[in-house]
């Protein structure tokens, strides 16, 4: 479960997002419905959650605890850290005006996760 909500946080704004500058982060801005997938490990197979990034900084505002920070590059890059208690998860990937994706793997209270997550603007 807590697993679940690292992973969930990681797309969620799981995503730590970093890169180079801020003056084309505003292009990612807005809200996101990022779904992740476990393709490999003992996490839940699939969540969707919600995620806003507002000035290139990646947000969830839901109810899960977790620490989600991040940056979106000006090119889209993104590199996520998601944390709960001793558990976490990274991703990374690539926005775009619109949509986006990437990998993602984590260390939970199941032991090791991996898999994908997808990225539409809502």
């Amino acid at each position: 479960m807590m697993v679940r909500s690292i992973v969930a946080g990681l797309m969620l704004g799981g995503m730590v997002f970093s890169g180079a500058g801020l003056l084309a982060a505003p292009t990612f801005d807005g809200n996101w419905s990022v779904l992740i997938v476990t393709n490999s490990g003992q996490c839940d197979p699939a969540y969707r959650y919600g995620l806003v990034i507002r000035n290139g900084q990646v947000i969830y505002e839901g109810d899960a605890s977790v620490n989600v920070a991040g940056r979106v590059s000006g090119n889209g890059a993104v590199s996520v850290r998601v944390s709960a208690g001793s558990q976490s998860a990274n991703g990374t990937g690539r926005l775009s005006s619109a949509q986006g994706g990437g990998t993602w793997s984590g260390n939970g209270s199941s032991g090791t996760c991996s898999g994908r997550w997808s990225a539409e603007r809502r």
